[in-house]
């Protein structure tokens, strides 16, 4: 029997589903996405996780294009992965490859450790936002709830 694949859905904390980002800038995304991730954590905090999500941002953007980034990073002191989704309905200049404004953001953060899992759940979250389908209910869906159903629906398939 193979092991149970891993589940995007289990990483994802209904509180961590911000569908309306005020953020205007790369920067003040980050900030926005990982002020909800590290409330209650007591593992880090928002300047250390900021400083490393922007620390991988200089390596080359995480915007993927398709309107999607997937920013990620990795702190030694975290004791398991975090997840947080991100819409931003006018779209964030995120330095994307083609050029595109950014719409839907999934910032991921993994224990230093982690490598293998943190690939696979990036290597997932790419794989679902593929179907443009889900990307566009993605991006009018009602909130919060919905959002959540719909991603917890498209990573049954997987």
């Amino acid at each position: 029997m193979s092991p149970d694949p891993m589940k995007i859905i289990d990483l994802l904390n209904p509180k961590c589903i911000l569908p309306n980002l005020q953020a205007t800038t790369k920067k003040g995304v980050l900030e926005e996405l990982a002020a909800v991730l590290v409330s209650g954590q007591k593992e880090v905090n928002l300047e250390n996780v900021v400083e490393v999500l922007m620390e991988r941002e200089r390596l080359g953007s995480t915007g993927i294009g398709d309107n999607i980034a997937i920013p990620h990073g990795k702190l030694p002191q975290l004791s398991q992965m975090l997840l947080a989704f991100g819409r931003s309905v006018k779209g964030v200049d995120f330095d994307s490859m083609d050029g595109k404004s950014s719409h839907l953001f999934f910032l991921l953060l993994a224990p230093v450790n982690a490598s293998g899992l943190h690939l696979k759940a990036l290597a997932k979250i790419s794989r679902m936002l593929m179907s443009q389908t889900f990307r566009d209910s993605l991006m009018i869906s009602k909130g919060g709830e919905e959002i959540l159903q719909l991603i917890a629906d498209k990573d049954a398939e997987f």
